[in-house]
């Protein structure tokens, strides 16, 4: 099976909403698996097959940890997980792992986002902070918006590269949410993906190929 996750902002496959909250995906390259998130711990799931819904929720819970419980359109239960612990966290105690935030994704987040409570992020603790592993377009809004924290959970997997990314924020000035630079959709494309595929260039195995001299 193969859960990839549509992060645009048009599809007609999807309601706005779930686009806008990047609850949109498509399993084996055609059945659209929407999410739509309607608290700090709960989604709903529309999906034409119910029966064998294990890695697509896990594909999503990838992006959204904190979602535990999940609903069918009927409002029956499909599946809980264990509650995550959430908690507040002040925006000046969070060092981002990431440095340009995309202006249409802000845009996008502004459309859900009613108060600080409705920004849930995963975190890293890291030499007495807390190292942001997603969720900067919702804290640059938060910055923006002059909320004073926003609510957090601790992700014990963290990936290995976030350290990595955060000590590359560091070499750019980036220490808090205000130094991240804001971009144009098309700008934000070209540099962090540029930086993303340089940066995992690197891991990449050589191509070893065999040569016979005549």
């Amino acid at each position: 099976m193969i859960v990839q996750r549509i992060n645009a902002y048009e599809d007609s496959r999807f309601e706005p909403d779930i686009l806008r909250q990047h609850g949109a995906f498509v399993v084996d390259g055609k059945y659209p698996c929407g999410f739509r998130i309607l608290d700090g711990q709960t989604a709903e799931v529309y999906y034409h097959d119910y029966a064998d819904m294990e890695e697509i929720l896990e594909s999503f819970r990838f992006y959204t940890g904190h979602i535990s419980r999940f609903y069918r359109p009927d409002g029956s239960l499909l599946k809980e997980y264990p509650a995550v612990e959430v908690f507040a966290l002040p925006l000046q105690e969070i060092q981002p792992s990431q440095f340009y935030v995309d202006r249409d994704k802000l845009s996008a987040v502004e459309s859900f986002v009613q108060g600080p409570e409705d920004i849930v992020i995963p975190v890293m603790e890291h030499e007495g902070r807390y190292v942001s592993q997603d969720g900067h377009t919702r804290l640059y809004l938060a910055f923006q918006r002059g909320y004073e924290y926003v609510r957090a959970f601790v992700e014990k997997d963290a990936g290995g590269y976030i350290l990595d990314f955060m000590l590359q924020a560091q070499e750019r000035g980036v220490f808090h949410v205000a130094d991240m630079e804001a971009l144009s959709h098309d700008e934000y494309e070209e540099k962090w993906n540029r930086f993303c595929d340089s940066f995992f260039a690197k891991f990449e195995e050589p191509e070893t190929g065999s040569s016979s001299a005549d």
